[in-house]
């Protein structure tokens, strides 16, 4: 498992968004609003952070479509309003670190990145972190770290978290992402299984250990174990 461009993590983003953001802007926070979302600074870094760069050109058009999009590896990116409400619920403050589990090509790590004091992003498919890697360098995002390797292990080296976003549904929350989370801490994942729509569970760990309270319901590809041998 190794890690790429840990320096300068606490750098802002430069990126300015393309010609004609900000004309959808307003339609696009509505959308996300009119989901259930409500925490301003979420809708802000949404607002700041256009969908454009981390899709596939030919789904450019519907960049502010609430809608899932496929990208390499046969994996896909998920719809805006399903990624606003898990990062929403983590409730991410100024100087937390953050550890995501799936990177895809970056988007939500981009989020996290505008919200969290660092996030470390941990992506199985060699591809998707270089490319997630070199797209947040290009973007300004050196807070975000990218790491490629087995993301239901987690990543000690980093450890311990505030909070942990799995963006693949499990059976169950792994006792290593657990033990990465500080007292205290927040987890949110879609629990069940595959093929079909699972809960999606916000964990807070407490004395008693995990104490889980639904947030909502929606369909996620299934998490694999370890790194992908090819791609």
């Amino acid at each position: 498992m190794s890690s790429m461009g840990a320096e300068s993590r606490q750098s802002q983003p430069q990126a300015v968004p393309g010609p004609g953001h900000f004309a959808a802007a307003a339609e696009f926070v509505l959308m996300l609003r009119s989901a259930g979302l409500s925490d301003t600074a979420l809708l802000r870094a949404m607002e700041q952070v256009p969908r454009v760069p981390f899709l596939d050109p030919a789904f450019f058009p519907h960049a502010d479509d609430d809608a899932e999009f496929p990208i390499p590896c046969g994996q896909t990116i998920d719809r805006p309003a399903t990624i606003g409400r898990m990062i929403e619920a983590l409730s991410i403050g100024s100087s937390d670190r953050v550890l995501e589990v799936g990177t895809g090509t970056g988007y939500s790590a981009a989020i996290m990145g505008r919200l969290a004091g660092e996030v470390v992003s941990v992506e199985r498919w060699r591809r998707l972190a270089d490319e997630a890697h070199m797209r947040l360098r290009g973007l300004g995002y050196d807070m975000v770290e990218v790491v490629f390797g087995d993301g239901l292990a987690g990543f000690a080296p980093r450890a311990p978290y505030d909070r942990i976003l799995i963006g693949c549904s499990i059976e169950a929350i792994p006792d290593r992402l657990l033990n990465q989370l500080k007292p205290g801490g927040l987890l949110v994942a879609p629990i069940g299984p595959p093929r079909r729509e699972q809960d999606v569970v916000l964990v807070r760990k407490g004395a008693a250990g995990a104490e889980p309270t639904m947030i909502g319901r929606a369909r996620f590809r299934a998490a694999v174990p370890e790194v992908a041998r090819r791609g």
